[in-house]
């Protein structure tokens, strides 16, 4: 017979009380202290392998991504709520200083209980997270002083809130009761940027959205605002954040040109004239997406028809976009050949499947860029160099492709990149009226103006921005197939003409005339005029 023992109950009693303390604690959706451990160096580790880091920007600015990033480490691993490590991991990622670069809510990934203006991959979400919604504005819009005061102020104001409104031309003197210089400060490592003045500009933006980008101990439920008017008194403003489709705004920091009039308008551009006899014309051109070629078509087969062809042009991209294609425009808004801008990749891990991503779009006849198309012929120039330059770099030892014209947008790969006038083009002079606000591919329209010497750039460079391509995934935990967040990384460079990397280090203008409170309001007369002296045109204002 075996032998039997009998357990006291109080014996009894602390085996399941040592059993219950060996039980894992359930793992919350911030993982582990250990795990995002692990995931910060699988990001890091990333990070160094596949990024197209661009030299010329880490010099200017004085900086170095990946130690800055490691400077993060406790900070992502401290992070054990699932908001907390949403912007911890923002922050990691924007420690990057690249504009292009963000981080993304995923299905089944972290959660936030605000995410407005938030970037959410995958559409709509399901019950537990809906859908981003759109972030809510202030009556006013604030714009950067980039002269010798520096600060901000009061760019425009909308009709529609019911309250009490600042002046445009006012001073900001405190944000939420804090000094408007250490709210920027403040801020600084959640605006996306990779040059000092496209900071200050979307810092400015920032300034009076409610938006979920910053994390909620930025926020408030409304907008305390500290001017200066005009008499140098500070005024204290309360202001409600309202849906952006109730509010009408007055117009006065956007481009106006008192003496011209409006003669047509297409999604890409403004076509401004004289009222007069001048021979010039102002286009006031929004960016270079779905539409562009065909709305440049539009433009040269108007010019035809009304005798516009041999008018100076020039072109206004202080409130441009990005987007593909613009030596298209290049080729018919002015008369001489040009060299556009080329390209890179970086090679890594991730090449492979980024080509298999691009033979899949082929095949689709779907080569494209955010929905822009992303060359003029149907892609076969781009997937020949990818399939027989590119996938056997690796194999020669090459960290970077050789450069190619531009994502093989307008030429092949045996290409010098020079490319002629278009057939029917505009014939006289040509100038490019820039600012900060926008940049990717209108940082190589104007690099292409400006290193080509194809007429003067006036005013401000843009926000220094531009690439070949990113690689975008969904992180996951280490180990596990628990989707964090969706992380994207820089993957090419963009060349400018004149051989220097683009991202970073934007064109700069031939004539310096920066943005200030004091001369906002005839800001674009100023602009145009000195655009016009430097063709040897009479001023116009």
């Amino acid at each position: 017979m075996p032998t039997t023992h009998t357990i006291p109950w109080g014996g009894l009693a602390c085996l399941l009380a040592l059993a219950a303390s060996c039980t894992p604690a359930p793992v919350g959706p911030a993982g582990t202290a250990a795990m995002r451990a692990e995931l910060f160096d699988t990001i890091l580790a990333r990070v160094e392998r596949r990024e197209a880091f661009s030299e010329v920007k880490n010099r200017t600015l004085g900086f170095d991504p990946l130690q800055d990033m490691r400077a993060l480490r406790d900070t992502v691993v401290d992070a054990d709520t699932e908001e907390a490590l949403f912007y911890a991991l923002t922050r990691l990622s924007h420690a990057r200083r690249d504009r292009h670069l963000d981080v993304a809510l995923v299905p089944g990934g972290l959660q936030i209980p605000d995410s407005a203006g938030v970037d959410v991959w995958g559409g709509g979400q399901g019950p537990e997270r809906p859908e981003a919604e759109d972030p809510k504005e202030a009556p006013v819009r604030a714009l950067p002083d980039y002269g010798e005061e520096g600060g901000f102020f009061v760019g425009d104001v909308a009709d529609g809130s019911g309250v009490p409104l600042p002046s445009p031309g006012d001073r900001i003197v405190a944000v939420d009761g804090i000094p408007v210089e250490a709210w920027a400060a403040a801020v600084r490592p959640w605006i996306r940027h990779s040059h000092p003045a496209g900071l200050r500009w979307k810092t400015a933006e920032a300034l009076s959205v409610a938006s979920a980008t910053l994390p909620p101990a930025l926020r408030s439920d409304s907008l305390r605002l500290d001017v200066a008017d005009a008499d140098g008194a500070t005024v204290r403003y309360a202001l409600p954040y309202l849906p952006a489709g109730s509010l009408t705004w007055h117009g006065a920091s956007g481009p106006r040109y008192p003496g011209l009039t409006l003669a047509r308008s297409t999604v890409t551009w403004d076509l401004l004239v004289p009222t007069d006899d001048r021979r010039f014309l102002v286009l006031v051109w929004t960016g270079f997406r779905e539409t562009m070629v065909a709305d440049v078509d539009t433009l040269v087969a108007l010019a035809r028809r009304e005798g516009l062809l041999d008018y100076a042009v020039i072109v206004d991209v202080t409130r441009s976009g990005g987007g593909s294609l613009g030596p298209y425009a290049v080729q018919h808004l002015q008369p001489r050949a040009f060299k556009t801008t080329l390209g890179t990749l970086r090679l890594s891990d991730v090449i492979v499947p980024f080509i298999e991503g691009k033979r899949r779009d082929f095949a689709a006849h779907d080569i494209n860029d955010g929905g822009v198309p992303e060359t003029v012929d149907d892609g076969s120039w781009l997937m020949d160099w990818l399939e027989h330059d590119v996938l056997a770099a690796p194999q020669r030892g090459d960290v970077h492709t050789a450069p190619v014209p531009f994502k093989l947008a307008h030429a092949s790969k045996d290409s010098d990149g020079v490319l002629p006038p278009a057939p029917a083009h505009f014939r006289g002079p040509f100038a490019v009226i820039s600012g900060p606000s926008g940049g990717s591919h209108l940082d190589q329209f104007n690099a292409i103006v400006k290193d080509n010497g194809l007429g003067p750039l006036v005013g401000m460079p843009a926000g220094g921005y531009s690439n070949t391509w990113e690689w975008e995934e969904v992180l996951t935990f280490p180990g596990t197939d628990r989707p964090v967040v969706g992380f994207m990384y820089d993957i090419g460079h963009t060349i400018r003409p004149d051989g220097e990397v683009l991202e970073g280090n934007p064109a700069q203008v031939d004539e310096w005339i920066p943005l200030t409170a004091r001369g906002a309001a005839d800001y674009y007369s100023r602009l145009l005029d000195a655009a016009l002296a430097r063709l040897g045109l009479e001023p116009f204002s």
